[in-house]
């Protein structure tokens, strides 16, 4: 097929890419321009995807295409970002790729928004609304965790730090999957019709897994013994609350409001499938199976890091890092 892929420069949208080129298809990528290195066989083309006539003239070119993959998110989260790029940005390349012959689509949404309560989240459920009504063949994938968000606090721990959990480390769990494995599961939707027309709760492979144990599993790879710091978990809705008070005089405050509802959000709230009545862990699907504590390995071997940049609350972010 001939797809037109938004978001590849983004971890997830990388191992998207690749994934795709290496079942044959042609991915033509609208990117920043400047913006990092494709994988080798992408098609790169520069423009604004919050522009519609970049979007159509940069980026479509006037050609046809068969699908639109989508990874794209905001950097931060915060309102007018959110809205920007989870929500106009994606019903404008809905709208354009239609127009160009597409008659398929896949996005990647975020398993948060089952709780909606962050403009994010709204931006999202808008987006997901859009593609229903659209006429189009779609595949929503909503994820849990990344491996990138739960590796925040490596150096943390490396120099001797207590490694930070919320509460008592047991408020919150998740089944966290990785970027190759998340990457061949969007993939396959374009090829599955059992996916089609459908909202996907996935994650990677089980059981799930608290802060609390994350943070044991890093010590024992360090070899080290554990330490832990407790933070309160409605510290970050006081300061949320403070901000929200101050942004009414100073505007530049309601976005650091936001990034703290944002933080308070997922020190509470589990990446799990939601019933109504509570997080279900055995009802939350598995795919793939790269595993958390491989990676944790990994990365310690190798000396890295995660990066998270202003996606960090506290090291750990459960599905927001940049995509």
């Amino acid at each position: 097929m001939r797809i037109f892929l938004l978001g590849a420069t983004g971890t997830i949208g990388r191992a998207t890419c690749a994934a795709l080129l290496a079942r044959g298809h042609a991915v033509v990528c609208l990117v920043r321009p400047g913006a990092a290195a494709l994988p080798v066989g992408a098609i790169r083309r520069e423009g604004d995807v919050t522009d519609p006539a970049s979007l159509r003239r940069d980026g479509v070119a006037g050609e046809r295409f068969d699908a639109l993959v989508s990874c794209l998110a905001s950097r931060t989260g915060a309102p007018d970002d959110a809205w920007a790029l989870d929500h106009r940005a994606t019903v404008d390349a809905l709208a354009a790729l239609r127009d160009a012959g597409a008659r398929r689509m896949v996005l990647l949404s975020a398993l948060c928004v089952q709780k909606p309560r962050l403009a994010f989240q709204h931006a999202k459920l808008a987006a997901e609304r859009a593609i229903i009504d659209s006429g189009l063949a779609y595949s929503i994938v909503r994820p849990t965790a990344f491996f990138k968000s739960l590796s925040g606090q490596i150096d943390r721990l490396r120099a001797g730090k207590p490694f930070l959990v919320f509460g008592d480390g047991r408020l919150t769990a998740c089944k966290p999957i990785s970027d190759r494995d998340l990457a061949q599961y969007l993939a396959d939707c374009l090829e599955r019709d059992d996916r089609r027309g459908r909202i996907l709760p996935i994650g990677g492979p089980g059981p799930a897994i608290t802060p609390l144990a994350q943070g044991r599993m890093l010590f024992e790879l360090l070899d080290r013994s554990p330490r832990f710091r407790r933070v309160p978990p409605g510290l970050l809705g006081r300061i949320a609350a403070s901000l929200g008070v101050a942004g009414r005089i100073a505007p530049r405050l309601r976005a650091k409001a936001e990034l703290a509802r944002i933080g308070q959000y997922y020190a509470t709230e589990s990446m799990l499938v939601w019933d109504g009545t509570r997080y279900d862990a055995d009802a939350t699907p598995e795919t793939g199976s790269d595993t958390l504590r491989d990676h944790y390995a990994r990365l310690i071997r190798e000396g890295g890091s995660a990066d998270l940049g202003a996606h960090a609350v506290f090291g750990a972010r459960p599905d927001r890092t940049r995509v």
